[in-house]
């Protein structure tokens, strides 16, 4: 069968097979290990399989599976990883191998033992191990100081575990060490251990890896590869230096048990660490390319590299000035999984770009399955498509509102052929994504948007700018199916009184009011939306009061993303109150004096002054144009929930024969960008 993903003429560096050992890799782009979390019990079932095989099938020459997948019973996953001490993953990954195989693509699977990088109080709460007593601060567990018996054991769990994937058909393993129980044993700043022949000098330090290496070769003989996804510098003071992690490569290029590396600049112990090894939008591209070019050069192994490589021209660079053998795109192929693909085609200008938002891992570590902020079919292969096949008979759709949530129904409209027009208040499509990219930091948020422009563009989508719709406008064009994506407004507080003496967060970031220079930041919806406009004052001067009733602050804004805001925040003029409830707000001469209670004390009264208060409390629909043309649609409105879930057409109702209604996004409820998205795409795949 021939290989659509093998370009046998094309001159682009990134289309040119690469021979790793005995395989065959056609083009040197990848997914490198990660645990999108969509495991069933540890094992990785349809919606687990049918994720990589999109890939796959689209071109990718190798997924990597399993972002540290746990091969022993006290190594328990944080977020739903893979559990490949268990006997029963075999024939789950046979399935999977095997059908990434027939599509093309080779098969690995990320080993590894968390170490300290997990809880006690997981799956069969076991004490927690390390070569050193230190809590990691991200997971908080205090580990026991690994003994001689555990290590022999983990040792052994290794074998064993790559023994069962090499049942399964996997082409290689590739060991987790960074962070995980690897790389604590070879880190001075985890391994404290004395008097012991894993613990002091750099040998020493070394020896658990070597080991675990020599047990998996030994079980598993010369056929299946060995890879070392390791830190080569841990940029820390203490910490490994690049001398070390240059030596460290060729001591497993010495061993002869390597046959690649993968690599790793920094530490993850915290959330900051953490997002300089993974960085996020607003932070440079590809920041630790160079290491893995010096790796590259000084030993030769073949050398796989990912970091924030968001786009086709930076993952070309990589491999043609020869830092890598092989590129790793994982966050651009859940944005779109058919890169690939779309560079064979030559339609490079098609490819749905990675914005950096990493919404992927905020939801895992909220303890959700990771989604892509702006495509909705990624992880959810089984129910929703990445492409669309045209309909029979085309209908007219009439949408009110071009935000993502209005774009994307415009633009899985226009692909499946139906004649679309879209209404648009303002001058320009965006939504609140525009007030979002007005931040630099954040600017790369309008690629949402644009890519859907251009998309709707090209399968002439008529666009009616400055055009504030209402019910006749929508009449004169017979539509078939009118789509309300009208967004929302920003909701009130509730305060007991002086609710107008407020601005409203959304106020600040148009530039619509002048930042005060004594001011109150109220938050109790927790999202980017306040810590965009703390970043606003404080850059405009104002000492800056952050305040929330919750517990923590920005708690819908994790650990990654609020990296950036704690470095431009912190050693400012800001502070973080929590736990406190602003219930109302009264003119004070030139000032506002505001009063301040507690959920958690039920008399307090506090009163504290500003020159301005700002608000932040969500958004309320904007839904009037909805529910003046709701009496008169076939399906009164509604949505059949059933259907939805299952991926079924809506059926149309009883009332009068005209028009089918929906509305989605914030002019339902307040939500989010991934949500106004996937209502779009479930709802628009079967019109």
């Amino acid at each position: 069968m021939s290989d659509p993903a093998r370009s046998k003429t094309s001159n682009d560096p990134l289309l040119q097979p690469y021979q790793l050992k005995h395989l065959t890799l056609r083009n040197r782009i990848m997914t490198t290990a990660h645990e999108p979390a969509y495991s069933d019990d540890g094992l990785p079932k349809d919606r687990y399989r049918m994720y990589h095989l999109e890939r796959a099938k689209a071109g990718v020459s190798m997924v990597m599976t399993a972002g540290s997948a746990s091969v022993s019973r006290d190594s328990p996953p944080v977020f739903s990883n893979l559990l490949v001490w268990k006997d029963e993953i075999v024939p789950w990954m046979k399935k999977l191998t095997d059908d990434c195989h027939e599509a093309g693509a080779a098969v690995m699977i990320q080993l590894s033992h968390l170490g300290r990088r997990t809880r006690w109080d997981k799956a069969d709460w076991l004490p927690v191990v390390a070569p050193g007593p230190q809590r990691e601060p991200s997971h908080r567990a205090f580990p026991k100081v690994i003994e001689d018996w555990d290590i022999s054991r983990i040792i052994k769990d290794y074998a064993d575990a790559a023994e069962r994937m090499a049942a399964a058909g996997v082409d290689g393993v590739e060991f987790e060490c960074y962070g995980h129980l690897m790389d604590q044993f070879i880190s001075p700043l985890t391994n404290t251990l004395t008097d012991s022949p894993y613990g002091g000098s750099f040998d020493n330090r070394l020896r658990f890896a070597m080991d675990v290496l020599q047990a998996v070769r030994d079980r598993v003989g010369p056929k299946l590869l060995l890879g070392m996804r390791y830190v080569a510098d841990e940029d820390a003071p203490g910490g490994i230096p690049t001398e070390e992690g240059v030596e460290m490569a060729r001591r497993f290029q010495a061993s002869g048990l390597v046959d690649f590396v993968n690599i790793i600049r920094g530490r993850i112990h915290t959330d900051a660490a953490l997002t300089d090894v993974i960085p996020v939008q607003g932070m440079p591209s590809a920041p630790h390319l160079d290491l893995a070019g010096r790796i590259r050069a000084e030993v030769g192994l073949p050398t796989f590299h990912a970091a924030r490589i968001p786009d086709v021209a930076t993952a070309r660079h990589a491999v043609s000035s020869g830092l890598v053998d092989m590129v790793g795109m994982t966050r651009a192929h859940m944005a779109d999984p058919h890169v690939v693909r779309k560079i064979i085609e030559k339609r490079e200008h098609d490819i749905r770009p990675c914005v950096g938002a990493t919404y992927c891992l905020d939801r895992i570590y909220q303890g959700g399955m990771a989604l892509c902020i702006h495509n909705a079919a990624t992880g959810r292969e089984e129910t929703m498509p990445h492409e669309f096949t045209p309909v029979a008979a085309a209908k007219n759709v009439v949408i009110v509102g071009a935000g993502p949530a209005g774009l994307e129904a415009a633009r899985v409209a226009a692909e499946r052929g139906h004649k679309v027009t879209v209404f648009e208040a303002g001058p320009r499509a965006g939504g609140q994504i525009l007030l979002t990219s007005q931040q630099k930091r954040r600017s790369e948020m309008i690629g949402i948007i644009d890519w859907r422009m251009e998309q709707c563009t090209a399968k002439g989508v008529k666009f009616n700018f400055n055009t504030f719709a209402e019910e006749a406008d929508i009449s004169a064009l017979s539509p078939d199916a009118v789509i309300i994506a009208t967004g929302g407004m920003p909701q009130a507080v509730g305060l007991s009184s002086g609710e107008e003496l407020c601005v409203q967060a959304w106020d600040i970031l148009s530039g619509d009011v002048k930042p005060g220079s004594n001011v109150l930041l109220y938050d109790d919806a927790g999202d980017h939306t306040a810590l965009q406009t703390a970043d606003a004052l404080v850059a405009a001067g104002a000492k800056v009061e952050v305040m929330t009733p919750d517990r923590s602050f920005a708690p819908e804004v994790m650990g990654m993303n609020l990296v950036p805001y704690m470095r431009s925040l912190q050693g400012k003029n800001t502070t973080f109150t929590v736990t406190y409830r602003l219930s109302s707000v009264a003119r004070d001469g030139n000032q506002l004096k505001a009063q301040i209670g507690s959920d958690y004390i039920r008399d307090l009264a506090l009163e504290k002054s500003y020159d301005q208060i700002v608000v932040n409390h969500g958004t309320a629909p904007n839904a009037d144009l909805y529910f003046a043309l709701k009496p008169k649609s076939e399906n009164l409105g509604a949505v059949d929930y059933d259907a939805l879930i299952k991926g079924e057409p809506q059926p149309k109702g009883d009332g009068p024969k005209g028009f089918v209604l929906y509305r989605i996004g914030d002019a339902v409820e307040s939500r989010n960008t991934h949500a106004a998205i996937y209502d779009a795409l479930r709802l628009m795949k079967d019109i």
